[in-house]
């Protein structure tokens, strides 16, 4: 299986979880934080070669995992600004309100359509991995990964991520299905606090056939 070079711009519990699964699957990790000395810190307790780089400079991964809130995800893409070109960036965000009734963006767009309108032209935005909770990575096992892009090359590269992670991608379509991936993501969290009653579950697909 072949590895990838992962830059993970974020240090909360969703950059910790895939951090740790990209390193379980042999890829080389950098991760990025404002706080500097807390991203060294997160890079000395992963281990496994993971390196702290310098918030605003360019990633030393080809795949950048945006790991921030969509509150501040457009902050920070201006701060990177052309630090990220030519590279594909993974927007792992969700766009529900505070009350999981919602999304924030206008009709007929999405986060990742809006990340992507900041990033340079030579970007290419995939949205991966919104619809699967941090501490659920963290407990091990397969689970089934959904993403949407437009650019072939690059949503090849996310899915031979998703599969080192010993995940399963499933491609969902082109970029404009993010606004749906953002959906499912509140429907989870309106799940999590209703019917489910908790944050323990994952979605998956039963391939029939």
């Amino acid at each position: 299986m072949s590895s990838s070079s992962v830059s993970v711009i974020g240090l909360g519990s969703m950059a910790r979880a895939l951090a740790a699964r990209a390193l379980a699957g042999g890829n080389s990790v950098e991760v990025v934080g404002r706080d500097e000395a807390k991203a060294r810190a997160l890079a000395a307790e992963l281990g496994g070669g993971a390196t702290a780089g310098t918030f605003g400079a360019a990633p030393a991964g080809d795949l950048v995992i945006l790991a921030v809130p969509y509150a501040g995800a457009a902050s920070v893409v201006a701060e990177y600004g052309e630090a990220l070109a030519g590279k594909t960036v993974i927007d792992i965000t969700n766009t529900s309100n505070a009350e999981a009734t919602d999304l924030v963006t206008a009709e007929g767009t999405s986060g990742a359509q809006e990340i992507a309108k900041a990033l340079p032209a030579s970007t290419k935005v995939v949205k991966a991995f919104n619809t699967v909770f941090g501490h659920i990575l963290d407990k091990g096992g397969s689970l089934d990964v959904l993403f949407a892009g437009d650019d072939a090359q690059a949503k090849a590269s996310v899915s031979a991520f998703i599969e080192s992670l010993g995940l399963r991608p499933l491609d969902a379509g082109g970029l404009e299905v993010a606004r749906w991936l953002e959906g499912t993501g509140l429907l989870m969290i309106s799940l999590a606090g209703h019917g489910v009653g908790n944050f323990n579950f994952s979605l998956s697909l039963d391939l029939a056939g």
